[in-house]
């Protein structure tokens, strides 16, 4: 937004500086041409009237003293010619000089006088001037001058640097008020995301200014203040539900299950079944409890980070993945299971804490063993792949259909053909927010030739400098 602003305001500035400054060196430039054409257009007819004079009186003495004596001043070259094309009077210009027999040809034919195109700094080409000599239309001659521009042109050299330099000045205040007035307009923007910031970090005091900037600007700023207020006390309202709702429903779920577990040498034969329905609901009560609060801290977790609150940490996906194998290698005996590790033991240092790869590897590795059913294998794998960190457990069970395996990871989702087992569907939801929190993706997909991959890509940790 700074940098567009900036572009915006600076291409105007530079916009108006040369609108100001270009008319100027134009005219500037012109005006001094004109002069110099003046000037010597002046003296050739002072010349000429000086020459027709001589033709008048057949003696070409005075001509050719002021012939001479311009040319010492000026250090311009001139001629004076009859119709004949003979010489009068000649001064450092000769009729064999380049141009001067046509110059001489148009003025004796009382043509009018080329001008020459305006000049430039640069200008360094001789002007050749010429006018007829007589009265009327009798024409008696012809006066040709050759004048250097180097004057005129460093004149203008003068003007053209005054004005830039000015129009240069003018360019750096235009620089310090676009300058200014970016920061006057964004100054509330940087506020607004100080705000936004302070609201997703979860600050209760993320206000800010409401007298900065346009008006415009500070009338987003009171509507956000209102939103972050709302949304704070929303926060509020939802955190302290959760941790009532935790405090709350704890002991009941335990005083129930001691309860529960209490009444088994009280059940009679026909009474079995029963219990163990309630006792089926009782787990599933616990179970799905805890699933919630596990989600409610893995939003947190998502939160803080997306604030850049979070704790960063990394762990070894290979060396976690060996130790999960042996916590889980029990349970895998007693579904029929069989359960590997990775093959590799090179490291794989993923941008994770151990703690969070930890609860989605048990989420992963349960699933597996539960539902990929009795003889089945169950693999552990780690690589680095693409300059990121792959995970992945795969199982050849019979896996899940494609539509399933799309909603896998939604809240609170279970597939149809497992709905009788105990669960609450919230496991690969929380594994899902713990790793895209830090940046990485969750996917579930089928195994070839059969089964299903739960596979996670991480970014790698950064190494620790020395």
């Amino acid at each position: 937004m700074r940098r567009r602003l900036l572009l915006v305001l600076l291409a105007f500035s530079v916009l108006a500086v040369t609108a100001f400054a270009w008319p100027l060196l134009v005219s500037t430039a012109s005006e001094r041409t004109q002069r110099f054409v003046i000037t010597r257009t002046a003296d050739l007819d002072r010349i000429a009237d000086v020459a027709q004079q001589a033709v008048l009186e057949h003696d070409n003495a005075d001509l050719r003293a002021e012939v001479r004596a311009y040319h010492d001043l000026y250090a311009d070259g001139m001629i004076v010619v009859d119709t004949t094309g003979k010489p009068l009077a000649a001064a450092g210009l000769s009729m064999d000089d380049p141009d001067v027999p046509e110059a001489v040809t148009a003025a004796l034919r009382n043509q009018p006088a080329v001008l020459p195109h305006d000049l430039r700094p640069w200008s360094a080409d001789d002007v050749l001037l010429a006018v007829p000599i007589g009265t009327d239309t009798r024409v008696s001659g012809a006066a040709v001058l050759r004048s250097s521009v180097a004057a005129a042109a460093a004149d203008i050299g003068k003007a053209w640097a005054l004005i830039l330099a000015t129009a240069l000045a003018a360019a750096v205040v235009c620089v310090l008020l676009a300058l200014l007035l970016a920061r006057w307009v964004l100054r509330p923007l940087r506020e607004l995301e100080r705000g936004v910031l302070a609201v997703a970090a979860g600050e209760r005091d993320a206000h800010i200014g409401e007298r900065l900037g346009p008006r415009e600007l500070r009338a987003l700023a009171g509507s956000f203040n209102r939103m972050s207020a709302a949304v704070t006390a929303a926060a509020e309202q939802q955190s302290r539900l959760v941790a009532d709702a935790s405090h709350e429903l704890r002991s009941p779920i335990a005083r129930l299950r001691l309860t529960v577990d209490s009444l088994h040498r009280h059940v009679t034969p026909d009474g079995e079944a029963g219990y163990r329905r309630i006792l089926a609901e009782v787990e599933e009560l616990e179970s799905l409890f805890g699933s919630l609060l596990n989600l409610a801290a893995a939003d947190r977790t998502a939160t803080e980070l997306a604030a850049g609150a979070g704790v960063e940490d990394s762990c070894d996906a290979t060396e976690l993945l060996v130790e999960r194998r042996e916590t889980w290698l029990s349970a895998a005996d007693q579904a029929g299971v069989r359960l590997s590790a990775p093959e590799s033991d090179c490291p794989v240092q993923l941008a994770l804490p151990e703690t969070e790869l930890k609860q989605v590897l048990d989420v992963a590795i349960d699933n597996a063993i539960k539902y990929a059913g009795e003889g089945a294998h169950v693999r552990l794998d780690c690589e680095v792949a693409a300059g990121r960190g792959r995970v992945a457990i795969a199982d050849d069970g019979p896996g899940l259909p494609a539509r399933d395996r799309a909603v896998a990871t939604t809240r609170f989702w279970r597939s149809r053909r497992d709905h009788a087992s105990t669960g609450s569907g919230l496991g690969l939801a929380i594994a899902e927010r713990l790793v895209t929190a830090r940046g990485g993706t969750l996917h579930v997909l089928a195994n070839v030739p059969k089964g299903l991959v739960v596979e996670l890509t991480v970014p790698l940790a950064e190494e620790a400098g020395p």
